[in-house]
């Protein structure tokens, strides 16, 4: 393993170590880790920060199992910033916030390879800034078929004089947000809404001759296959999606 050097970001300090780390099958390292998320930072930084960030670690590289870390590390630097959030039966939990280029790359070198954001800011966590339609792929279906469902999401929000924005889920799926700029905006009001339009989609889709494929709103997996899952519950107040350029 190569030693341990310390960078300036911006006028912090940056410990980095084991950078010749395998973290990929392919032989991606955690050095190109790290300069993915430097290089990266000035445009996805404004989409996580001021929120409640979950870190999933792959210190044994992506093709070992991860974790999921919601608790800022105790060992983090004076300048990281940390925001209150939900927790457990103990009370809230204080959450890492990246807010500028070294706290990414600070966290890139824990091999928090994945940033997983809420849709509510810290700082009104009652209030989510966007809604969220997460299209599941069920067994024999794909991310083309989650694209037809977006479009027919896409056709019901502009008939209500909304918009929305799609990337792909980190995983086979894909997501589609909602941009909420009005106050009042609840997450149960998100996740009924969300609900109520996949509802619609399931009876578009099973009246629609020209095409097999099917869309459910069920939770349970046996009623997926052949079927896009609309996953109307990533609305909750505890729920995270990836976040937007997170690998």
């Amino acid at each position: 393993m190569t030693a341990p050097i310390e960078v300036d970001i911006e006028g912090r300090r940056v410990r980095l170590t084991n950078l010749d780390k395998v973290l990929y099958p392919s032989g991606f390292t955690k050095a190109e880790v790290v300069d993915y998320y430097a290089r990266i930072a000035p445009i996805a930084v404004p989409h996580v920060a001021g929120r409640c960030i979950t870190f999933r670690r792959f210190p044994d590289g992506t093709d070992a199992d991860g974790f999921f870390e919601k608790q800022c590390a105790q060992h983090r630097p004076d300048w990281m910033q940390t925001a209150l959030g939900p927790g457990d039966r103990r009370g809230g939990i204080h959450y890492c916030r990246i807010e500028e280029t070294a706290a990414m790359v600070w966290a890139a070198n824990l091999a928090a390879i994945e940033l997983h954001a809420p849709m509510a800011l810290a700082n009104d966590l009652d209030t989510p800034r966007a809604l969220v339609f997460d299209f599941d792929p069920g067994p024999d279906t794909g991310v083309s078929e989650c694209c037809q469902v977006a479009l027919g999401v896409a056709a019901v929000l502009d008939s209500v004089g909304l918009r929305a924005w799609c990337k792909t889920s980190g995983s086979k799926g894909m997501q589609m947000y909602v941009p909420l700029n009005t106050p009042g905006a609840t997450h149960e009001g998100a996740a009924n809404f969300a609900l109520a339009v996949g509802q619609v989609m399931e009876r578009q889709f099973a009246h629609d001759t020209s095409t097999p494929l099917g869309v459910t709103t069920v939770m349970a997996k046996d009623a997926r296959p052949g079927k896009v899952f609309v996953d109307w519950s990533q609305n909750a107040h505890h729920k995270t999606t990836i976040a937007p350029y997170s690998l």
